[in-house]
């Protein structure tokens, strides 16, 4: 058992209000509001809530609802904070409703999704959250029955003293309300769990199956317009002038307004607002020298092969160990631009008034959104209210919010409430794009032992395009890192796994050629290095080697990596990403005279598993991501211009390519838990390139893999 001071985020989260009905309830304005969704309740709405914190109130009868406070954008995230809460407050998990909390970040902490962090950076917080609440219904409990606290015990939503008389949480939640906050807490020890680490459904699986309202697409409001939005053809582009007469004739067309660089067209519904916009003229001109993709490959090798500022790392003498090494292995991978391409394509209702901007949809980033709104608008931010919807995906293009920012304009200068709709168009080709990047690794060999590594890495935008302390650091002895960013005004910025969804991929690439090279086996080089960096480490290392060894045995060991079946290539990658530790073997098969991934074996250390379904769904969904960019994503440009616009011409992974059998293990341990939106993407390129290299005898050094020359033995 452990305890924990109730004054972590003491300010946010512990706040005593005059309660209505006579005493004093703990609990926020925000909640007064709340309603309970009759429709989830397993027992009925009760006839009267009585607030415990900022994360949950209880009702008369016992059901008990719980906030989940961070952006749902598919992670399960709405699930699984819940099940933390009510795991610590001893509650049946069938007597949970669980509700989408505002923002409000004086309650809640780190409201963002984003870098997989949700559940790392609110772990402790959404315990202390359950166990203040149940302490304090043990509390009032205690002075009914006039006995001490430590007496009693919980399960389920009932208080039991030793002579075997019990109270609901529903019974003694009005008194419980007036106890006085407890200034530290117990912890349960993770062997008594009973929520965590089950097998809980999506709490809106049924709402999303049937079609209920969920979305900010789904979102309506009285005397609403349809926003959409021309935006320059091409990055560079300025507007030089427009003619809107054609568009306003368009039945349905309420509005056409100018601002900044674009136009936006209003209308009654969306398909007027976009007929519209396809009858809007407009003359651009160019602001800035057009960039192309063949531009950019130019400067960025020359980055590679040029520059020679200061290193981002350098451990010995890597110059000296280079010219004496036996065998020297150089390779440079090469990764293209690519959009996000969620779903559900961005769009987001506001409304500014004198009084108040409201904005509701889908955002990862609501907190820094709202202070960006604000200063656009010249507003304080305590006008600003955000709500936020469940959203069709993000993979980090729902971290900018650009398009709330044009929403919030739009409203203004229309003084009119306005839902901002982008088509598929819009969100592919005026998006924020995961920047093309290129590496260049050399590694030197001497006496069957690997003594000198260099990596330069080189992207658009930014210069950030290695991780220096990661592995192999600490395990080579002659060690220099290097990276180069080239400007560009090519929107960039976050996409799933930043950065390391292709570095993983060329580093795990590069290290299996270095192994087969070395003629020792890929798996057992990873481990040698790894012992060394364990035992011996060179330099500062910003991983534990002992999780990475432990997840690379577990996937071994499950795809039984040193087994051969005929037609079967296997290939083996592992990487450390968003504090989780992950190693996988992809099997590529002949199918039709093209490689097929037949399977997935992956072992994960990601601590204590929340919720394994969930989590299996989100290494799922990481490791198809990242198989499907690894052999089709792309995006290049022409005179400025983004070269694919929709699904016809941009290709996606389809069903049938995905790998029909992935296999998740987890290193189980009692760690507290880390991320798990992100971590299995990176290696999986790395995976399936050397299970292709074993199938073909070729290596890949350019995503997409689709289109170079593929030939199955």
């Amino acid at each position: 058992m452990t305890l924990i001071k109730t004054s972590y985020n003491r300010r946010s989260f512990l706040k005593v209000s005059a309660a209505g009905s006579g005493g004093l309830v703990i609990g926020f304005n925000w909640l007064v509001s709340c309603s309970p969704s009759a429709e989830t309740a397993i027992k009925g709405a009760p006839k009267e809530w009585f607030n415990v914190n900022a994360y949950l109130k209880i009702g008369e009868n016992g059901l008990v609802t719980i906030m989940s406070p961070n952006p749902e954008v598919g992670q399960n995230i709405k699930t699984s904070m819940p099940m933390i809460v009510a795991e610590e407050l001893d509650v049946a998990w069938k007597d949970v409703v669980v509700e989408q909390a505002p923002l409000d970040t004086e309650k809640f902490v780190r409201q963002v999704a984003g870098g997989s962090q949700s559940l790392r950076s609110s772990w402790k917080g959404l315990r202390m959250a359950g166990a203040t609440a149940r302490k304090m219904l043990m509390e009032a409990a205690a002075k009914q029955w006039q006995v001490d606290a430590s007496t009693l015990t919980t399960s389920e939503g009932v208080i039991k003293n030793a002579k075997g008389e019990t109270l609901t949480y529903g019974q003694i939640a009005s008194a419980a309300a007036s106890v006085t906050v407890p200034e530290e807490v117990e912890l349960k020890d993770p062997s008594a769990f009973k929520i965590i680490g089950t097998d809980t459904k999506n709490v809106d699986i049924e709402k999303i199956i049937t079609g209920k309202p969920q979305y900010g697409m789904d979102l309506k409001k009285e005397g609403m317009k349809v926003a959409v939005v021309l935006r320059p053809p091409s990055f560079g582009a300025k507007l030089k002038s427009f003619d809107d007469s054609e568009t306003r004739k368009v039945t349905g067309v309420s509005d056409v307004i100018q601002f900044g660089n674009k136009v936006a067209v209003l209308g009654n519904t969306t398909w007027a607002a976009m007929k519209g916009k396809k009858a809007l003229k407009a003359e651009w001109e160019e602001d800035t020298p057009a960039e192309s993709t063949e531009y950019h490959d130019k400067q960025m090798m020359a980055l590679l092969n040029t520059k020679n500022g200061e290193p981002r790392r350098n451990d010995g003498d890597v110059d000296a160990a280079f010219k004496t090494a036996d065998n020297v292995i150089e390779k440079t991978f090469e990764g293209p631009f690519l959009p996000h391409n969620p779903m559900e394509p961005m769009n987001f209702y506001g409304h500014v008034t004198a009084a108040k901007v409201d904005l509701i949809g889908p955002i990862q980033t609501p907190e820094r959104t709202r202070r960006q709104v604000a200063e656009l608008l010249g507003r304080p931010e305590t006008e600003i209210f955000i709500d936020m919807t469940r959203m069709g995906g993000g993979f980090g293009r729902r971290l900018y919010g650009d398009f709330v920012l044009e929403v919030a304009e739009i409203s203004k200068l229309s003084n009119t409430p306005i839902k901002l709709v982008y088509t598929r168009e819009d969100d592919m080709t005026a998006g924020i794009y995961r920047p093309a990047s290129k590496y260049k690794f050399k590694a030197g060999v001497k006496d069957g032992k690997l003594v000198a590594y260099h990596l330069v890495g080189t992207g658009i935008n930014g210069n950030g395009w290695t991780r220096e302390n990661w592995f192999p650091a600490g395990s080579i002895p002659n060690y220099r890192v290097e990276s180069y960013g080239l400007d560009s005004n090519i929107t960039t910025g976050a996409w799933r796994a930043p950065i390391t969804n292709f570095l993983a991929y060329a580093e795990q690439s590069f290290i299996d050629e270095v192994a087969e090279e070395m003629g020792v086996d890929a798996v057992q080089l990873r481990l040698d290095l790894l012992e060394k960096a364990k035992s011996d480490p060179v330099g500062t290392v910003d991983y534990e080697p002992e999780k990475m060894i432990g997840a690379i045995k577990l996937a071994a060991e499950k795809a039984n990596w040193s087994a051969t079946e005929d037609g079967v290539s296997k290939g083996f990658s592992a990487y450390y990403s968003h504090n989780s530790y992950v190693a996988m073997v992809a099997e590529v098969v002949n199918k039709k005279g093209q490689p097929s991934t037949r399977k997935v074996t992956c072992a994960v250390d990601c601590g204590i598993v929340i919720n394994p379904i969930a989590a299996k769904n989100q290494i799922e969904g990481g490791i198809i991501d990242g198989i499907g960019h690894a052999m089709y994503g792309d995006m290049t440009f022409v005179n400025g211009a983004p070269q694919a616009s929709n699904f016809n011409n941009y290709r996606l992974i389809r069903m049938g390519e995905a790998p029909p059998v992935i296999e998740c293990h987890f290193v189980k341990n009692t760690n507290d838990p880390t991320g798990l939106g992100e971590p299995s993407l990176p290696p999986a390129g790395g995976a399936l390139a050397n299970a292709m290299y074993k199938a073909t005898g070729q290596r890949f050094y350019k995503q997409p893999f689709m289109q170079q020359q593929i030939k199955l033995g």
